[in-house]
């Protein structure tokens, strides 16, 4: 993975730099490192979703499915993935 991702998902990295890390790796569609993000359970949640809304603002529709098909992530990121497919 990328050192956008090393930084987005790293515990000791403050919260601004994580966030723009996560916005790096949607500006390179990096479609993969994001769900792998919006997949890692024990993350802050507000991570998960800031790279699940990345995906969409990317328009990476088949992440998206996947995501809101997958029983192994919370509710309520399986739902907003349906909602961004909208």
């Amino acid at each position: 993975m990328t050192n956008a991702f090393q930084t987005a998902v790293s515990r000791t990295v403050p919260h601004r730099q994580r966030l723009t890390a996560i916005d790096r790796l949607a500006d390179a569609d990096e479609h993969v490192a994001l769900q792998t993000i919006v997949l890692t359970g024990g993350l802050d949640g507000r991570y998960r979703r800031r790279a699940l809304d990345r995906l969409a603002d990317c328009g990476a529709r088949e992440a998206l499915e996947t995501l809101a098909n997958d029983g192994t992530i919370e509710r309520t990121l399986r739902r907003r993935a349906r909602r961004r497919l909208q």
